[in-house]
């Protein structure tokens, strides 16, 4: 298999085949508990891919990945999770996807299809909360706001980190001629069974979010859409009973291991390139 024959030349030279624990313990950030059903599932997302997106740009792209799942950087490796975590629900909600290149300068990650309609997709993993990048004026605006509507909870900081965010990837993409979506994916702490046991969520007003996105999107119209994957949160009770027509979203329960705690879709109501209402209904389906 693919796999297996990549597994070879990433690690050490030597053949690690499924349920080998080397595919584990030697990834910082993933304990040596971690079962082998996940490092199963992981295999099975990587290799079906694999299968289907057979041109030559994909399968060297899947390379690169599995060289990150293997290296010390955590953001590297959470990142190429939830980069074949996304691609793996875009193929089978029903999208043609193709990995595009990597080059010096920054470009989006995903090609996909959906009939004669395609979008680009641009993702990225949010590690760590220490660093909190300078935001930029329309942040800075946000921020403001939400101050006056009711002070600092809410989950205002990892609010202002996402739209910190957005507005950053957002610089990267003015040049595309077509939608693009934006995922972004906040990764669990640690990744291990039982890791809830006495760990205590951070709290988010998921429509405070949604607003303030709601409220950055049309300055960034190059961006069609965000979807965000959040893992360690608990929603808190909502300040506002508004609901947003252009925000999508699925809550889990909280003690699952296998998705997000919450997915969220934000459409841009005044994005330069929209995307149609299939690719909308096809994206809301898979969250």
């Amino acid at each position: 298999m693919a796999w297996r024959r990549i597994c070879r030349r990433k690690f050490f030279g030597r053949s690690i085949v499924r349920g080998d624990p080397r595919l584990r313990t030697e990834r910082p950030g993933y304990p040596a508990e971690w079962p082998a059903s996940w490092t199963r599932a992981l295999e099975a997302q990587w290799t079906s891919l694999h299968r289907v997106c057979a041109d030559r740009a994909s399968r060297t792209r899947l390379a690169r990945l599995l060289d990150r799942l293997g290296g010390n950087d955590r953001g590297a490796l959470e990142s190429a999770l939830a980069e074949l975590e996304l691609a793996t629900l875009l193929v089978r909600a029903g999208f043609s996807v193709r990995f595009l290149p990597e080059s010096q300068s920054r470009t989006a990650d995903l090609e996909c299809s959906l009939g004669q309609d395609r979008f680009f997709v641009e993702v990225t993993a949010m590690v760590g909360s220490a660093h909190h990048p300078r935001p930029n004026s329309a942040v800075r605006h946000r921020t403001m706001l939400e101050d006056r509507e009711g002070g600092g909870g809410g989950g205002l900081a990892l609010i202002n980190r996402l739209l910190a965010r957005i507005a950053q990837k957002a610089r990267q993409l003015v040049h595309y001629c077509a939608p693009v979506v934006l995922a972004i994916t906040v990764p669990p702490r640690e990744r291990r069974p039982g890791r809830w046991a006495g760990q205590a969520m951070e709290e988010l007003d998921l429509k405070r979010l949604a607003g303030a996105a709601t409220v950055l999107l049309p300055l960034v119209r190059q961006v069609s859409a965000v979807l965000l994957s959040l893992w360690d949160i608990e929603p808190s009770a909502a300040r506002s009973g508004v609901r947003l027509a252009n925000v999508y979203a699925v809550e889990r329960p909280a003690r699952q291991t296998a998705y997000p705690r919450v997915r969220l879709l934000i459409v841009n109501p005044a994005a330069g390139y929209p995307l149609c209402g299939a690719e909308i209904e096809t994206l809301k389906g898979l969250l």
